[in-house]
């Protein structure tokens, strides 16, 4: 038996010594008279046979340096290389690349190979860290990275001498009374009486030293309460001191937002940020299944959106599936990783029961017109099995020339063809049965809207002949709203709002406002941008009198990086996002209008998308400790706790309480500064250690612990925050002496 293990194991070692690997760098960050670009070195070992060496990046124009290598783009954001250094065993390419590279979300990933003989496999694959020195994360003079003493003097402002109080949670409570009668450890069965409140989630709890009486105006108002309830008793080791508690929230709309379109997370992860939200006292989860990049959600009418749409990998014509986008290894139906998977109508109408039990509402969205790209391929799919053209989305004869936010230029539907009103009408048809069969309330469809690229229809034959025939209905903008007017009456008709983006409430004509205005839920108002000569979006909107949910990207996009060190991931195109910025996330503030026109404010959102997400830990990541904030305002909108209170309830109570329930979560950096000749260090938490190097190395658990000012001739210092089982990044400061 022993013989046979050595083969079996020698043959293994021997297949994976076989697989081609690459070892990815950057050789810097630079700038020309062309501009900004830097250098990709890719070092491919085992390659003899190798066709195509394939990877997945952030859409950038690439040129290959060396004689006799080339870069071919198949769709924006998916590559491949061919070298003629494929010939040999190992081989390396340098690729010029347009921009620069700030963080490691921006590095490539999800390398495979095409072989000679046309297999695909996939590609073992390091990259290196690009945090050594400035040349690898800025432009010359171009720094944002948060070095150490600008670390320092934060972690400094957030000291703070008031300590957690026993009802000191988040979000905050309106109104606690102490009895000081002394504590209840009765709490887990509380009597529960109707009350009469014009805030249907207002509730009152009178925790005496024997008893626990909740007073609820409604369902979900009880269920609230109960919520805070088991926190308080769990936060107080089972003892609550005596006391009355009244409570409600200033926004009925407190939402959040997973994107598992672009990556896809399992139902167990949403029900996880179901809970999660629960426990926070938010009560809207938008479920955003559908996008360019993957069709997410079973719709048994249309069994391509999920055979086609929802899996990714190695393809040059889309028949199948579509082409890897993000991540992946080349294989469309690999189990594991994010590129593939879909949540079935059995799985969804289970996830609403649950959710419905939780006092959340789900939200879904079908991303249209644009957005589009991967219903359009699954209904190209359709097209080509059945013949029938009654659901295509898009016409043959369309030369329209476009390039979408994300980079596509085949992302739109074409409204002026029956197949978009057909689809969405038998799509929302299928939503309707689900939530009808999971026995749980609709409370709107979100229909997206946003961000259709000018020209979407300039070439379309079917487009120019409908905008003509309705008296030039404002060009192509006023085809999009034709048919944002179209999806409000098909979904009034079977009484469910339309909720969507900031583009379908701002820039419209008064005729167009006053019939969808009364029919929509909610518009997500992303940017604080003035556009259209008449404020922000947020006020725009509200002017019209449409619904607004505050979703503003500065405060409220979760996947948008921590802060600028080139070793956070996530996004940077709206700048940076902690727990701080989501915190001052004010409503007045994020949309300043008359009292009249706030009542239209119905709301908060936060939104994750899913373009960098790679696990349910990295999800975790993004989403604690900033969701706190989001919470924080979307119960308040007046200011409550202090920033460095807010810190500490973070750090002493919420931190903790997501470490034993095994949770990831993102903590603060050290601070590091010279002062008077000695290197001082903080931290934005009591209990923390802190370990440094000083000859530029990565601080690890073996490195020296901080405890006392000290001399040192060092010039880079680094420093890394250990706390509750998990490391933050590493601060640098360069000492100048």
């Amino acid at each position: 038996m022993r013989k046979y293990l050595v083969v079996i194991m020698s043959m293994w070692a021997a297949i994976v010594s076989a697989q081609t690997s690459v070892a990815w760098q950057s050789l810097g960050n630079a700038t020309d008279e062309n501009g900004a670009y830097y250098i990709q070195r890719f070092t491919v070992r085992n390659a003899k046979g190798v066709e195509r060496l394939c990877f997945n990046q952030f859409a950038r124009p690439m040129q290959a340096l060396n004689q006799g290598d080339e870069v071919h783009e198949i769709i924006p954001g998916y590559y491949y290389i061919t070298s003629e250094g494929f010939e040999n065993d190992s081989v390396v390419i340098d690729v010029r690349t347009r921009g620069t590279l700030s963080t490691v979300s921006y590095r490539p990933d999800g390398f495979h190979v095409v072989k000679t003989d046309g297999t695909v496999e996939p590609a073992q694959f390091t990259r290196a860290d690009i945090s050594k020195s400035p040349d690898q994360w800025c432009q010359p003079g171009k720094d944002r990275m948060p070095y150490g003493d600008e670390i320092y003097a934060f972690n400094q402002s957030l000291k703070c001498k008031e300590k957690v109080g026993p009802f000191d949670i988040i979000p905050s409570l309106k109104s606690v009374t102490q009895t000081r009668k002394g504590y209840c450890s009765q709490a887990v069965n509380p009597t529960v009486k109707p009350i009469t409140h014009s805030n249907e989630e207002f509730y009152r709890i009178a925790i005496e030293a024997d008893s626990v009486v909740i007073e609820a105006a409604s369902l979900r108002a009880e269920k609230l309460a109960r919520v805070v309830l088991m926190k308080l008793w769990h936060r107080n080791n089972g003892k609550i001191p005596t006391a009355i508690i009244e409570d409600y929230p200033d926004f009925h709309y407190r939402g959040f937002m997973v994107d598992i379109s672009r990556n896809f997370q399992t139902i167990e992860t949403l029900e996880d940020v179901a809970f999660r939200m629960s426990q926070l006292r938010m009560n809207k989860l938008h479920f955003h299944f559908s996008d360019d990049e993957a069709w997410r959600l079973e719709i048994p009418a249309f069994p391509e959106l999920t055979q086609v749409g929802s899996r990714r990998g190695y393809t040059l014509d889309e028949k199948d599936h579509l082409v890897q986008i993000f991540a992946g290894n080349g294989n469309p139906d690999e189990p594991s990783g994010t590129a593939n998977g879909y949540i079935t109508r059995a799985q969804f109408i289970e996830f609403l029961k649950k959710c419905d039990a939780l006092g959340i509402d789900v939200i879904p969205e079908i991303e249209s017109p644009g957005h589009a790209r991967a219903a359009i391929k699954a209904m190209e799919a359709r097209y080509r099995r059945t013949g029938d053209p009654l659901y295509r989305l898009i016409e043959d004869d369309d030369t329209s020339k476009y390039t979408s936010a994300q980079s596509f230029h085949d992302n739109v539907m074409n409204p002026a063809l029956p197949g978009p009103i057909n689809f969405m009408r038998t799509v929302i048809g299928e939503l309707i049965s689900m939530y009808r069969e999971a026995g749980v309330t609709l409370e709107a469809i979100h229909v997206g809207g946003d961000e259709v690229p000018r020209g979407s229809w300039n070439g379309s034959p079917s487009a120019q002949a409908f905008i003509k025939a309705n008296n030039n209905i404002d060009g192509e903008k006023g085809l999009h709203a034709h048919f944002v007017k179209q999806l409000a009456e098909i979904l009034a008709e079977r009484n469910v709002p339309m909720n969507g983006w900031q583009e379908i409430a701002i820039g419209h004509s008064d005729e167009f406002n006053a019939f969808v205005a009364p029919k929509t839920g909610g518009i997500n108002c992303w940017s604080t941008l003035p556009s259209h000569g008449n404020g922000g979006v947020t006020v725009q909107a509200a002017n019209n009198d449409f619904p607004v949910i505050l979703s503003n990207v500065n405060h409220f996009y979760h996947d948008l990086a921590y802060n600028y060190h080139p070793q956070e991931p996530g996004l940077l195109w709206g700048g940076v996002v902690d727990e701080f910025a989501t915190f001052k996330g004010y409503a007045r503030e994020l949309c300043p209008v008359s009292d009249d026109k706030f009542k239209n404010v119905i709301g908060v959102q936060g939104q994750l998308f899913a373009e960098t997400l790679r696990s349910p830990e990295q999800l975790q990541y993004y989403i604690f400790p900033k969701i706190y904030g989001l919470a924080e305002r979307a119960w308040n909108i007046q200011p409550t706790y202090t920033e460095a209170k807010y810190n500490r309830i973070i750090a002493e109570k919420e931190l903790p309480a997501l470490a034993v329930d095994n949770c990831n979560f993102r903590m603060r950096q050290p601070g590091v500064m010279v002062s008077s000749g000695k290197v001082k260090m903080n931290s934005p938490y009591e209990g923390a250690v802190i370990r440094y190097t000083l000859d530029g190395s990565e601080p690890s658990v073996q490195s020296p612990i901080y405890t006392k000012p000290f001399k040192t001739q060092a010039t880079e210092i680094r420093a890394r925050l250990y706390y509750l089982g998990k490391e933050s990044v590493s601060t640098i400061l360069y000492n100048k002496k």
